[in-house]
């Protein structure tokens, strides 16, 4: 069986490069785009109130595979291969290769070079741009915006620890299928903070849970490490050190950092047991 949220398939049409492994009525080639707005979401179907699975942010190349001639566009996610419906309006030629990216939680892109002119956007971390020159304390992006340099790095670097990066999202309101700190869910602060480390990471929990890491025994499940991830049935948590987890959840819709005993006894009483705990 092939995961609909990763395989770009229907009945009627699926993606070229799927021929002779899936059955659909024709098959195309698809047309690559980038995100241009700032947060775009994916949805599960073609309307504004469908399920959001993910969100795709400035930059991110995605394959297009159907249009449905009412603005929605249905595609694949070029960095974690998620398939979904995206507004066609969020939606660009590609422009040259991003360069750098957003460290920070979230920058203000300003159209010239002072902090005193209203901004053009905000831009969540992990948003990938193309800076074509310095000026100042600013990086200048293809489209005129000027950045603090503090804000970015280059494409290529990574952060030495993970969990730090979650910790930043504590008091980001908990968001179903969102990937910033406007609103984030439990994998993707995985997958974002993982993502920043320079680990490739799926999006949504289950993947995370056959894909990341391995499985600790009972006995290593005592002495639990910074940077293990605990998995229940449709949800995971970060863990920081002997004692506590950071997670987006919706019991605090939020990120919190919290003990794990309580925090497991919780989700316990609430019908869900831990499923395993990962060390990457």
């Amino acid at each position: 069986m092939h995961d609909p949220r990763l395989t770009p398939v229907r009945d009627d049409l699926a993606a070229k490069y799927l021929e002779g492994r899936v059955k659909a009525a024709r098959f195309v080639e698809g047309e690559e785009f980038e995100v241009g707005e700032a947060i775009a979401p994916l949805r599960c179907a073609p309307g504004a109130d469908a399920e959001q699975m993910t969100q795709a942010l400035k930059g991110e190349r995605v394959t297009v595979y159907d249009r449905n001639g009412e603005g929605w566009a249905w595609g694949q996610l070029t960095d974690d291969g998620y398939v979904g419906w995206i507004p066609e309006a969020t939606l660009t030629k590609p422009g040259p290769a991003p360069t750098h990216k957003v460290t920070a939680l979230r920058t203000l892109a300003f159209p010239g070079p002072s902090i005193k002119l209203p901004p053009a956007d905000a831009l969540a971390m992990g948003t990938k741009l193309t800076v074509v020159r310095e000026d100042g304390a600013f990086a200048v992006t293809r489209e005129g915006w000027h950045l603090p340099r503090l804000h970015l790095s280059p494409l290529d670097s990574v952060e030495r620890d993970f969990v730090a990066i979650a910790e930043r999202f504590v008091g980001a309101p908990y968001l179903w299928g969102g990937k910033s700190s406007l609103g984030i869910d439990c994998s993707g602060l995985v997958q974002v903070a993982l993502t920043a480390a320079g680990t490739g990471c799926p999006r949504d929990s289950d993947m995370q849970q056959d894909g990341l890491g391995r499985d600790l025994s009972a006995a290593e499940q005592k002495h639990l490490q910074r940077g293990d991830l605990i998995f229940w049935k449709g949800h995971v948590a970060i863990v920081r050190d002997a004692s506590t987890i950071v997670h987006a959840n919706a019991h605090h819709m939020a990120t919190v950092i919290e003990p794990t005993q309580p925090a497991i006894a919780r989700i316990k009483a609430a019908g869900s047991e831990v499923v395993t705990i990962k060390r990457l």
